[in-house]
């Protein structure tokens, strides 16, 4: 998708090429992404912490993460993940 830069096709190659509306969007879109930046590395520091929470409470959070990754999958991409992990391991006679 193309943004409106004010009808210039040297937008890009000079700042001045942008108009005004065009400047104060892409200052708003900076804005934006950098408080969602600010807000995704709370978050995984929330998370972060929650996992030491558990570790502290004698769970393995190693485990817990693998947990957490199986619950994310649906059913059968997990089925076949499992089918195919066990092939490999069958293979190297690991099982």
């Amino acid at each position: 998708m193309a943004a409106d830069f004010g009808g210039s096709e040297t937008a890009t190659s000079s700042p001045q090429a942008l108009t005004q509306s065009a400047r104060e969007k892409l200052r708003q879109l900076v804005a934006r992404i950098e408080k969602l930046e600010e807000e995704k590395k709370g978050i995984a520091d929330d998370i972060k912490e929650t996992y030491g929470e558990a570790k502290g409470m004698g769970y393995d959070a190693k485990v817990l993460r693998q947990v957490i990754r199986f619950r994310k999958q649906d059913r059968q991409e997990r089925e076949e993940q499992e089918q195919i992990r066990d092939l490999y391991l069958h293979a190297l006679g690991e099982i």
